[in-house]
């Protein structure tokens, strides 16, 4: 089987949608081969592979000769979950130089919406730059300007060695496929501090684990809603990998793009169920332990701008929900009753052990998916809520700012106040998230 790069361009042109002869000239060369390699491993139902394998595996490195900044958490890790950063590390061909962390820091320690400050890594011997603290967005000295901007912090040895600044930007983090995690948010802010400073930005692609071809919700509306927990006008369940949603940003949304390399996954196609993948789940974050978890979080996180519980500070955060004043036999029959697709809900008592209703013991139910392919999260979360509003007409209450952020429209949360008919919002909804599958046509990788 011939390997050239010809061949690879020949073979995955007609396959892959939206990479026609303009848009194959934009993707660069180390995209065009691994991207070839996507087409030939799906064929010959090959393992996935992610993008950091991609990166680890080529010798000499693409990165070769680089200073190299690391955008990462727990979740960098090769399919062997061996760690990116320390491999990184260990090559001779490039210098790995700074760690950059999303929300809940490079070690995913701290919880949702605790700042995390600087830090020096004394086993990698490197310094961490949070990216959810002081700011959001990388500076111009944590990219250019290291040194300078971190001798003689607290924690730094005397002798350590700090690079002036980093040539390139490598982004490794496993996303969730919600516009509300704040991960999207952090690379689209990455990639315009990138675009700003002229340092080239990588992309280590990674699957989406709710597939690529569903999409839910409302498309977000800018820039009345722009926040970290809804960066750009994409649906809550926006159906597109990291790299696809960088090559998105960066093509229609960011004020200058940047320079912009996707390392693309092989053996994944968009209707693959992460537990297909071979890949492990490692926590992108504390409170989203399973791959149930993140099923069920385009619409619960909706939870977080009620008085309900969303199951913070239990084991189950985001399936198990109620409060102290449900009955959970009610609602959960009530829930039933609806006969909603691709869902049971389970009558479930539980007791916080921090966030909203610490210490007092709720009733509620528990979210269980019994067909993913069926199920719709935002729906169903709107849905529920229409119930308790109905069953607890005095007791339910929304945080106004909070919910239509997350939701990104302030058009649903009267309707749900009021008790009114959701069907025409749906509606509405449905015909955005048509646009927005045209708009994001071109920007796709995979089948």
């Amino acid at each position: 089987m011939p390997h050239s790069e010809g061949f690879i361009r020949g073979a995955i042109r007609g396959p892959i949608r939206g990479l026609g002869p303009r848009s194959w000239g934009r993707v660069g060369r180390w995209s065009r081969i691994a991207l070839g390699w996507c087409l030939l491993a799906t064929v010959l139902q090959a393992e996935v592979r992610t993008g950091a394998d991609a990166l680890l595996a080529a010798d000499p490195s693409p990165l070769r000769g680089r200073r190299v900044g690391l955008i990462t958490n727990p979740t960098g890790v090769t399919r062997d979950l061996e760690s990116l950063a320390l491999r990184l590390r260990q090559r001779k061909d490039l210098e790995l130089v700074a760690l950059y962390g999303p929300e809940h820091g490079v070690r995913g320690n701290a919880q949702a919406g605790d700042k995390v400050g600087f830090q020096w890594d004394p086993v990698l011997g490197l310094p961490l730059f949070s990216l959810y603290g002081k700011t959001f967005k990388p500076t111009g000295p944590m990219l250019t300007n290291i040194a300078g901007m971190v001798r003689g912090s607290p924690g730094i040895p005397t002798n350590a060695v700090l690079a002036e600044r980093i040539d390139a930007m490598v982004f490794d983090i496993q996303d969730v496929g919600s516009r509300a995690y704040t991960y999207v948010g952090t690379l689209s802010k990455v990639m315009e501090a990138c675009a700003e400073h002229g340092v080239p930005i990588w992309v280590l692609d990674r699957p989406n684990p709710l597939g690529g071809v569903v999409m839910e919700g409302p498309v977000l509306e800018a820039p009345e809603w722009v926040s970290l927990v809804g960066i750009q006008p994409i649906p809550m369940r926006h159906g597109m990998t990291v790299g696809e949603l960088a090559r998105l940003f960066n093509a229609r949304f960011l004020p200058r793009p940047a320079a912009l390399t996707v390392l693309p996954l092989t053996g994944w196609s968009r209707s693959l169920e992460f537990a297909q993948t071979g890949l492990p789940w490692v926590m992108p974050s504390p409170n989203m332990p399973t791959l149930d978890t993140a099923r069920v979080y385009p619409g619960q996180v909706l939870l977080e701008g009620t008085n309900l519980s969303e199951g913070r500070g239990t084991t189950r955060p985001f399936e198990l929900f109620g409060a102290p004043w449900i009955q959970g036999r009610e609602l959960t029959d009530a829930l039933n009753a609806l006969r909603l697709p691709g869902v049971v809900f389970r009558e479930a008592w539980f007791t916080p052990s921090f966030s909203k209703h610490r210490g007092e013991l709720c009733g509620g139910s528990q979210i269980h998916v019994t067909d993913a392919a069926r199920f719709r999260s935002v729906t169903t979360t709107l849905r529920l809520l229409q119930t308790v509003r109905r069953l607890y007409p005095d007791r339910l209450t929304f945080q106004g700012p909070t919910f239509d952020r997350l939701m990104g429209t302030a058009t649903v949360r009267p309707l749900l106040e009021s008790g009114a008919d959701l069907a025409p919002a749906l509606a509405r909804i449905e015909g955005d998230l048509k646009a927005f599958d045209a708009l994001r046509q071109p920007h796709l990788l995979y089948p």
